[in-house]
């Protein structure tokens, strides 16, 4: 089970446009099964899918795809429409530039652009006249054109760099696993960085396909990790194969053939330790199946590897700030 759980902070900053218009969302929030209490939480996690199902409703709730953080409103169906106007490109390149054009026609659309820096891509994002506080919005629009693009021709496109134009916010230890590549704050542009190769490479999707994907996008594009090329998300795949068993540094070690120093040395250099990618693979374990109620306390518990439920409980408190009783609880 690989699937990683979306910290609270995205599903507040999410609401930030819905709580500018006025628009009362605790009925909304109620129907969904998120609780207020959960979002306040600072360190608690949400399931994916209550992400996008979200993400979806507000759009409906507020007529905006852009959910109140734009200079004007893009309509639902907007995503959709541009969806149709590019999948039958020859390849990614007028695939993106038509997809850019689409939205250009909107006054008040942010603008995003391709450039070209030698052998390399930079999809830029113009941020500066958008009322986006929390920064949701500017995360949003490059995650969604960089995972729409690598959907379209059916493989990631690996990213050399991401640049914002902001401080590094409070919550930039999420950004792994929105981006999955070096990061740099404060810059003069929000952007990813390519490589053109990918430009030319054709499009593997069609009609039918593109049906399917608009069905959860592009909402589900946010919800689902990258699957990025770090050692972190290398070790995340690794350890979620079989979650029964918890291997030790020094068999990972082995299995990549590196030495356990090494290992250590690049995960800090990623900031982050071999303890604290296994604690957020049993993290979000522990609340898929807490959402679900397929499983009792005791029994995730053992799944995960501990001796003791009250050894569960306290770490899973540290991990989210709720108890796994108060957690369940919360999502029924």
């Amino acid at each position: 089970m690989r699937e990683r759980t979306i910290a609270s902070h995205f599903a507040r900053a999410a609401l930030g446009g819905a709580r500018r218009h006025g628009y009362d969302y605790s009925g909304l929030l109620q129907q969904l099964g998120i609780s207020p209490e959960l979002l306040d939480e600072p360190r608690a996690r949400i399931a994916p899918e209550q992400f996008t199902r979200l993400i979806q409703a507000l759009w409906l709730a507020l007529d905006d795809e852009y959910l109140g953080f734009g200079q004007a409103p893009s309509k639902p169906g907007s995503f959709a429409m541009m969806g149709h106007a590019v999948i039958h490109c020859r390849n990614l390149d007028k695939a993106l530039n038509r997809g850019l054009l689409f939205y250009s026609l909107f006054p008040g659309a942010p603008r995003l652009t391709l450039s070209r820096e030698d052998e390399w891509v930079r999809l830029s994002l113009d941020d500066a006249q958008l009322w986006d506080p929390d920064h949701f919005l500017s995360e949003a629009l490059l995650v969604i054109w960089h995972r729409f693009g690598s959907w379209l021709i059916g493989q990631r496109i690996r990213l050399e760099q991401a640049t914002f134009s902001y401080p590094r916010p409070e919550h930039g230890a999420e950004y792994d696993l929105l981006f999955s590549c070096p990061l740099e704050f404060s810059r003069p542009q929000s952007s990813l960085l390519f490589h053109s190769r990918y430009l030319a490479m054709p499009l593997l999707q069609d009609e039918r396909t593109l049906k399917h994907f608009l069905e959860r996008s592009p909402a589900d594009l946010l919800s689902r990790p990258d699957d990025g090329d770090s050692l972190s998300s290398r070790l995340r795949r690794l350890l979620s194969r079989d979650s029964s068993r918890w291997p030790d540094l020094e068999t990972v070690a082995t299995h990549l053939h590196i030495s356990p120093q090494t290992l250590r040395r690049h995960l800090r250099e990623e900031g982050s330790s071999f303890q604290e990618l296994k604690d957020q693979l049993r993290r979000d374990i522990a609340i898929y199946h807490l959402s679900r109620a397929d499983l009792s306390l005791q029994q995730i518990a053992e799944q995960l590897g501990f001796s003791e439920p009250s050894a569960f409980h306290r770490a899973f408190k540290k991990w989210t700030g709720l108890t796994p009783g108060a957690y369940r609880a919360q999502e029924s």
